[in-house]
């Protein structure tokens, strides 16, 4: 629990209300005023919740003016630089850094539950081949609980974490399922002697007709991306695996849940609208046509990929993702894809351009990580639910959080109505 070292005053209607003030670790400090409604008789008003601490939490820290973003304490840079994505699941599950021994048993119990339930391929031929990989993968992980009833018990911690291990090792699987269905492939199962960033590449394009060999590069580059969408704090999706936990719903409705809030275009869809963004740019000579558009304040046309809500300098992720960037294009290369092209040159623009610099839009994670993934092959369809696989591991971590919260309560957001006052019941006859 954060210690309350002082007391906010509110002064109402002439009377005056003691308000706890809670110190973080990090942060600003946070009024409490959970007793504020049973002492004043008022609410607070806050749309979106953008000022409103709803937990207490010990896994992620984000200070978005200074660009700084801590797993545990640790800083995306160098988990980035000296880490790869399954450590990184460690961290956020357990709180600290595996021993070697810790990780080799971690990557292990992973590696021995990418499999899925057998039967569980029937679920994918109910859905029409042009379906979005994201209602599939919502409809499959939903699902889950109806094949795996021995990790649903929430007040069970061995089940807990069952079902943890479950989601982080399935979760790929069921993503590159729901890829190979949608372009008329068979399924590839997942091979125990790949890593788990090379699994996935190898279960999306390999065939069964020749061999697919997982080149190393592509391979980094797509744990890096899991690694920068690991966990981001209290966003919409997070909060509604909370919420959904809250509840007592069990963990894998908690995770479809949150899938399908990735699903809204304005989260996870991100990367996606970038690239559909560059798609309508279409070549290199158009480009001064949009970035004057996004000069024209009067014009409500916005480059997707540029700046972010929460970070107000610069997204740390973006400075490490441009690395990989530059190497899958390096590749790869980008002279025979006018897409590639586009965005390179609108990364130069922007990182040179004063009007860029002055208003911070730089080049944020779903630019660079939309690149990538175009490179590699993959449809704008599929971005998120590879952002989905990523986050997954803090979608759960959070909800293990919660439910070991002795404070936690079933979310019940409160409303300001501005509906009709009470009106008496007319007879349909007399209307």
């Amino acid at each position: 629990m954060a210690e309350t070292k002082k007391n906010a005053t509110l002064t109402l209607d002439g009377k005056s209300y003691d308000l706890p003030v809670f110190s973080p670790t990090l942060g600003p400090d946070v009024l409490d005023i959970r007793k504020l409604y049973g002492q004043a008789d008022v609410f607070t008003f806050d749309p979106g919740f953008t000022s409103t601490a709803s937990c207490e939490s010990a896994i992620t820290y984000i200070d978005g003016d200074k660009g700084e973003l801590l797993h545990r304490g640790y800083s995306i840079e160098e988990l980035a630089e000296h880490s790869h994505y399954l450590e990184v699941c460690y961290l956020l599950l357990y709180g600290e850094l595996p021993t070697a021994a810790q990780l080799t048993d971690f990557e292990q119990r992973v590696t021995r539950h990418t499999m899925v339930h057998e039967q569980m391929h029937n679920f994918f031929r109910g859905f029409r081949r042009d379906a979005h990989p994201m209602a599939t993968m919502v409809g499959v992980v939903g699902a889950m609980s109806a094949f795996y009833h021995d990790s649903t018990d929430i007040n069970d911690p061995w089940q807990r974490e069952v079902a943890a291990i479950r989601m982080i090792a399935k979760l790929p699987t069921i993503a590159a399922m729901a890829y190979k269905y949608s372009i008329g492939q068979p399924f590839v199962y997942p091979k125990n002697s790949l890593d788990y960033a090379g699994n996935f590449l190898h279960m999306c394009f390999a065939i069964p007709a020749e061999d697919y060999v997982v080149n190393p590069i592509l391979a980094k580059a797509m744990d890096r991306i899991m690694m920068l969408h690991a966990d981001h704090e209290q966003n919409a999706s997070t909060s509604t695996v909370r919420l959904a936990g809250s509840s007592g719903a069990n963990p894998f409705a908690c995770i479809a849940a949150g899938i399908a809030c990735l699903w809204g275009p304005a989260h996870g869809g991100a990367n996606q609208a970038c690239l559909e963004m560059l798609k309508e740019i279409g070549t290199v000579d158009r480009i001064p046509e949009f970035v004057a558009k996004a000069k024209d304040k009067d014009s409500g046309f916005r480059l997707m990929g540029f700046g972010h809500r929460v970070y107000k300098n610069f997204d740390p992720r973006a400075t490490v993702m441009k690395e990989s960037a530059d190497e899958v294009l390096g590749l790869l290369g980008v002279e025979n894809n006018p897409l590639l092209q586009v965005a390179k040159e609108l990364e130069r623009i922007a990182l040179s351009d004063e009007y860029f610099i002055s208003k911070k839009l730089y080049p944020n994670v779903d630019f660079y990580s939309g690149i990538i993934l175009e490179a590699m092959g993959f449809p704008t369809s599929m971005f998120t639910p590879i952002f989905a696989i990523s986050r997954t591991v803090g979608w759960i971590s959070q909800w293990k959080e919660m439910i070991g919260d002795k404070g936690q309560k079933i979310g019940r957001p409160r409303q300001l109505y501005i509906g009709e006052p009470h009106r008496a019941y007319v007879d349909v006859r007399n209307r």
